[in-house]
């Protein structure tokens, strides 16, 4: 499969989700509810099976999962950090639109990290395999529409604005072509790609079940939005499921 309509359909799908979350604004519970279930089944479905997967020779599942929740508890130490930077007394207003400027970036960030692993994941499957790297694309393109919807998501309920979410959606949708590129060139250990993939796992494990999970429910906890966090991570395992079948 050539690496430039795979870099183009992943721009597209990030894209797509991106601009998708930005036009259902006034329904962004339910987007909220949806991206909270895709970012925690994207985590336990894929990240976290292809980590134990890619070092089955070298490293037990237990230490991948150790690693999972490194991520985890450095995101959530990370995160403290932005909130003790704030001074809760003393210019309120100021201080909520700093940290929710830095969680924004933090976390749209790490989205966009994510995805250049997820190149990254692809050239390397090419590497080993045709059958595996057409698995592997499937799978990143699969969930990168709601790549563009969560990243969207970070940043808009952070007090980020529009254009600042279109750059975040640009940079997460280019992510996937520039990790992409990177492994044409570099010889790439399936060990240290685990264990990026797992810390990852994990930072996605924090966003989803302290942020997205609590946001969409905090003024909207209706049954309507818990169906759409069940029905994003049924999207997700189902993709997934079919595309390594």
């Amino acid at each position: 499969m050539n690496i430039v309509v795979i870099a183009c359909a992943a721009f597209l799908a990030t894209l797509a989700g991106g601009l998708f979350a930005l036009k259902l604004k006034d329904k962004l519970h339910l987007v909220l509810g949806f991206s909270a279930g895709a970012v925690v089944a994207v985590a336990f479905f894929d990240l976290i099976p292809e980590a134990v997967d890619l070092a089955r020779a070298e490293t037990a599942p237990f230490a991948i999962l150790s690693w999972t929740a490194l991520g985890f508890f450095l995101y959530l130490a990370v995160d403290r950090v932005q909130f003790l930077h704030g001074h809760p007394h003393e210019h309120h207003s100021h201080n909520d639109h700093a940290n929710g400027a830095h969680k924004a970036t933090l976390r749209a960030g790490s989205l966009s990290a994510h995805s250049f692993l997820d190149g990254m994941a692809i050239g390397v499957a090419f590497k080993a395999s045709t059958a595996l790297g057409v698995a592997v694309t499937i799978a990143v393109l699969a969930h990168d529409f709601s790549d563009g919807i969560n990243t969207t998501n970070v940043v808009l309920k952070n007090r980020g604005t529009h254009s600042q979410a279109l750059r975040w959606i640009f940079a997460d949708a280019l992510a996937p072509a520039a990790g992409l590129a990177v492994t044409q060139f570099l010889a790439i250990p399936p060990h240290y790609l685990a264990i990026s993939l797992a810390l990852f796992a994990g930072f996605f494990l924090y966003i989803g079940a302290s942020d997205l999970i609590p946001e969409s429910h905090h003024a909207h906890p209706k049954f309507l939005t818990t169906a759409m966090t069940l029905l994003g991570a049924a999207v997700i395992y189902i993709a997934i499921t079919v595309a390594k079948g």
